[in-house]
């Protein structure tokens, strides 16, 4: 079990006791004063409002410093970031490369607006990204998250179809995978497809066609992954063939549809969706912003699609966020390809300017982070440990490690891309049946993992598992023995099966 060779030899119980700043900053403690700890959670719990959480009963974790995949509370505890800080923390926290850009840029200037001005950092990143994503997309455009990212796309698309050479004004609909998610804002919430996200707000999103969630792990009883991979088309075919002229673009997270509970797609299920496209002359946004950036283990996680199919894909428009600076501040982009460029240029009085922007578009201190993580992504490092070679080899041992959790009863799927997997809790294992969801097993997990110093955020009953892309094989290791003890402490019904 967990037989991955470790980087560092033999595997300490526990490798944050093998980290140097052991709890430290400078030498000094990183323990907080007993009231003052407690007067920090009383606010955190009664001000601060988090994201995705009942604050009735919110008891959260404040952390006071990060050091590569480790994270110190302010009571000194150390925590494995086994989420990567909502999947965005792409090499761990306190990057060097990523801090001195950020410093030096500092030294020049933090922000200037991208209305009517630029930065030299911020130009540079733009001409970075097209050249790292190709595919045709030449024109980038920033913003602050991936949300934004997306809706950026949806406007840039349905203005393409009205002020192009023949307007097209009957296409305002778009169309969206089943269980899809692109974020919380009205426009991305009505292109998503989570119903738990939608459910209130539904008298304010607009109409959208929506075809099958492609998941690979539930397909058709009795169908292959290939068979599977051609029904899902089909239905997207059946769809295109009676809207194509009312539609504005289709929408496509790639190859994992992350808040879907890391739904995995058949291989080659995105490439067939771009030939679709182009067959019935429809745009395609794709959504990298939760698995580009070198999550996988390449640039974009579509780039393993073609390799399964075979094909080129050539989006109109494709987004990105979350690792892009590398998780260290908010940034995201999206690329358009020159035809929706082109669209938009003529004389002001045509009135085809994009009226569309966000105050901090473009940041620069954004874009320095941003170049650095391209640089290292490239292999421009001392090392070379950031490079996306080796990050892809690095998953093989994450590979092993993931797949040793298979022989626990409660595990009925270990869904894996690059650095990003999640292992789906059954309650039956054969038949794939989940639990009750008023039981909160996968919170109970997590909350088992967090007592132990590994720090995980559920998905329903769906557990997502992505550290830092280059997380030592030795920590790997680790976080898999942890979530072993986990699974035998809480269900001893099947510590037997590990005797």
């Amino acid at each position: 079990m967990f037989g991955c060779i470790g980087r560092a030899g033999g595997l300490a119980s526990d490798p944050s006791e093998r980290c140097e700043h052991r709890a430290s900053v400078s030498g000094v403690t990183v323990k907080m004063d007993t009231g003052q700890a407690a007067r920090l959670h009383e606010l955190d719990r009664t001000v601060l409002w988090h994201a995705f959480s009942q604050m009735s009963e919110y008891d959260g974790l404040i952390i006071e410093h990060a050091q590569g995949s480790w994270l110190t509370d302010i009571h000194g505890k150390r925590y494995f970031d086994g989420a990567s800080s909502l999947w965005c923390n792409l090499f761990g926290h306190r990057v060097e490369q990523i801090d001195r850009a950020m410093i030096e840029q500092l030294g020049k200037v933090a922000h200037v607006t991208n209305l009517g001005m630029s930065h030299p950092v911020t130009i540079r990143l733009a001409e970075r990204l097209t050249q790292a994503v190709g595919r045709g997309l030449e024109h980038v455009f920033f913003a602050g998250d991936g949300a934004s990212a997306v809706e950026v796309a949806m406007k840039l698309a349905f203005q393409y179809w009205r002020q192009k050479d023949r307007p097209e004004m009957q296409r305002t609909k778009f169309l969206s995978l089943g269980e899809a998610y692109h974020g919380d804002t009205i426009g991305t919430v009505s292109v998503s497809g989570v119903s738990l996200f939608q459910k209130t707000f539904e008298p304010l999103l607009f109409d959208v066609l929506r075809g099958p969630c492609p998941d690979n792990f539930r397909r058709p009883e009795g169908m292959s992954e290939k068979e599977a991979c051609e029904h899902y088309l089909q239905a997207y075919e059946g769809l295109l063939i009676e809207h194509a002229k009312s539609l504005v673009a289709v929408l496509a997270e790639s190859c994992i549809q992350g808040a879907a509970g890391f739904v995995v797609q058949p291989r080659g299920f995105i490439s067939g969706l771009a030939r679709l496209c182009k067959k019935y002359e429809v745009l395609l946004i794709l959504d990298e912003i939760a698995v580009g950036m070198g999550r996988t283990g390449k640039m974009l996680a579509l780039e393993h699609d073609e390799e399964a199919s075979g094909d080129t894909i050539e989006p109109d428009f494709l987004c990105l966020g979350k690792g892009l600076t590398g998780g260290y501040l908010a940034m995201s982009a999206t690329l358009a390809s020159r035809r929706i460029w082109e669209s938009f240029l003529g004389d002001y009085a045509e009135r085809k300017t994009f009226y569309h922007g966000h105050t901090f578009g473009g940041n620069p201190l954004a874009a320095a982070a941003g170049i650095a993580v391209l640089d290292l992504l490239e292999g421009r490092s001392a090392d070379g440990r950031y490079s996306l070679k080796a990050i892809a080899a690095n998953a093989e041992c994450f590979r092993e490690v993931l797949e040793s959790l298979q022989v626990h009863s409660i595990v009925g799927d270990v869904r894996q891309l690059g650095m990003m997997a999640a292992l789906e809790l059954v309650a039956d294992k054969k038949m794939k049946t989940g639990f009750d969801g008023s039981l909160r097993t996968g919170k109970k997990v997590c909350d088992h993992a967090t007592r132990r110093g590994l720090w995980l955020r559920p998905l329903g009953d769906v557990i997502p598992i992505l550290p830092s892309v280059i997380a030592s094989r030795e920590e790997l290791r680790w976080v898999g023995q942890t979530i072993h003890q986990v699974f035998v402490d809480s269900h001893p019904t099947t510590a037997r099966e590990f005797a």
